[in-house]
């Protein structure tokens, strides 16, 4: 195997020529035996680390600071990343101590080494293109890590929310398609009132619409950027004029809004928006964990439990019990939104432990929210398509419930008094008949009354009794 020899200040170190990263990602690959996941693991981050870097390069060109025959070598370089080569170079793990440097370092090193091959060059002449003194130029890892960091984010991110759009969309029109299932409405696991099965599936859709605007807010946090803080936020070593100009060359780059930050002193230590995203996505999860909660109960059974409706079968239940099928689906994201939710006391330790002009904690802090969100887009995506999207109705069995349950006897609290409600309540509670029999049997209402009011669409939204209604119960 062919070899070359590169230095850094620790001393020299033999490479093999097939790597094109070098000696100080060679280091940190040693050094960072944590996850067993590497950078090479998240394409987007790597991508936007490439964007990042192209940008630079180009505003470095623009300002006269690069030459031209070294700026073609980094685009060049970087647009080979950005379509998906050399990810497989991009091996140090996610989580590393160095602030990110070791990271910035694979990217520099691995582009310094692609632009060489196509200048003519062998891997490792850096006298002719510098992973630090070229890719690096105008840069240090503390405005280019976390700019990266942003740039990926906002993918992902947008790409979250159309995973939500999705299990919305799912939950929405299985509603439509409930829309005539009468059943029992419950609270703290007790019978309460009616409700139709469409109202219980719209309200899925629209507690996850209402978080599908969550993340778009939060999205918009990761759009303000500290490239040209340099080392702590004043742009030592920086043009003047470099970070407006590199803030137009990575829109014109990503296409995306992002913008230079109004105190980069500020934008360099301050990770409050990875607080914010990692919260935002707590509340994702608690609310789809809550969802999958109910998914699980509202089909438990199928014979004594509550059995309302079918979940699909996707594997058997057990090594024991013959014809039992589980719930799988939801229990997955169940878990997928535990892990999601202890993410986030990660994300927060991490954001607070940071000390004076820097937090060093950013590698932890993007593992951790790049798990969650990618979790989550899976979990989401699976349960539309392989659970809500074939979920059936036991319409008789709701039915029968409602027509069976005390709590019917809510709905004819406004004709037949409190009082008369609560006898009949307790009667049917004590002798394990129906209120409907009782309420006839005790003359309360009429038949044709009372089965009026328990119609369906009676008992499933607001209804306007007025004095006539006290009227007929008073004279009765």
């Amino acid at each position: 195997m062919l070899t070359r020899i590169e230095h850094d200040l620790i001393g020299d170190k033999e490479i093999s020529n097939e790597c094109y990263y070098g000696v100080q990602t060679a280091r940190a690959a040693e050094n960072f035996h944590i996850t067993g996941v590497t950078l090479g693991s998240f394409p987007t981050f790597i991508e936007s680390i490439a964007k990042v870097k192209k940008a630079a390069a180009l505003a470095n060109y623009e300002l006269h600071l690069l030459s031209e025959a070294k700026k073609n070598a980094i685009v060049e370089a970087c647009e080979q990343i950005i379509s998906g080569k050399f990810h497989d170079q991009f091996v140090v793990d996610m989580i590393q101590g160095g602030a990110g440097t070791s990271t910035n370092m694979n990217a520099n090193e691995v582009i310094a080494n692609i632009g060489l091959e196509s200048m003519g060059h062998p891997k490792g002449a850096y006298q002719f293109l510098h992973p630090n003194n070229d890719v690096n130029l105008s840069q240090s890892t503390n405005d280019a890590y976390p700019t990266a960091l942003r740039v990926a984010l906002y993918e992902k991110l947008g790409e979250l929310g159309d995973s939500m759009r999705i299990i919305k969309d799912s939950f929405a029109k299985k509603a439509s398609e409930f829309k005539d299932v009468i059943k029992m409405g419950r609270t703290q696991l007790q019978d309460a009132v009616p409700m139709s099965l469409e109202q219980e599936f719209r309200t899925y859709a629209v507690m996850i619409g209402e978080d599908i605007q969550r993340v778009s807010e939060a999205r918009q946090l990761v759009r303000e950027i500290n490239m040209g803080a340099t080392a702590i936020g004043t742009g030592i070593n920086a043009h003047p004029d470099y970070a407006k100009t590199v803030e137009a060359k990575l829109q014109e780059v990503t296409g995306r809004p992002f913008v230079t930050a109004g105190d980069l002193v500020e934008a360099t230590q301050d990770t409050g928006a990875y607080v914010q995203i990692s919260g935002v996505l707590k509340r994702v999860a608690t609310k789809m964990s809550k969802i999958c909660n109910d998914l699980r109960l509202l089909s438990s059974g199928p014979r004594t439990g509550f059995g309302e409706i079918n979940l699909p079968a996707m594997q058997p239940g057990s090594s024991i019990m013959p014809g039992k099928v589980n719930p799988v689906i939801p229990e997955v994201v169940n878990q997928v939104c535990f892990q999601v939710i202890g993410s986030d006391i990660t994300v927060t330790m991490a954001c607070e432990g940071g000390q004076l002009q820097l937090n060093v904690f950013e590698p932890v802090i993007a593992f951790n929210l790049f798990n969650s969100i990618n979790m989550m887009r899976n979990a989401f995506e699976t349960l539309a398509y392989t659970c809500v999207d074939g979920i059936t109705a036991n319409p008789e069995r709701c039915k029968a419930l409602v027509l069976n349950s005390i709590g019917l006897v809510t709905a004819l609290n406004p004709f037949i008094g409190y009082e008369n409600s609560t006898k009949v309540a307790k009667e049917a509670l004590e002798t394990h008949r129906s209120v409907y029999d009782i309420v006839l049997e005790r003359g309360l209402l009429a038949k044709e009354e009372l089965e009026d009011i328990i119609k369906p669409e009676n008992m499933i939204k607001p209804r306007n009794f007025g004095l006539s209604e006290k009227d007929k119960f008073e004279k009765r």
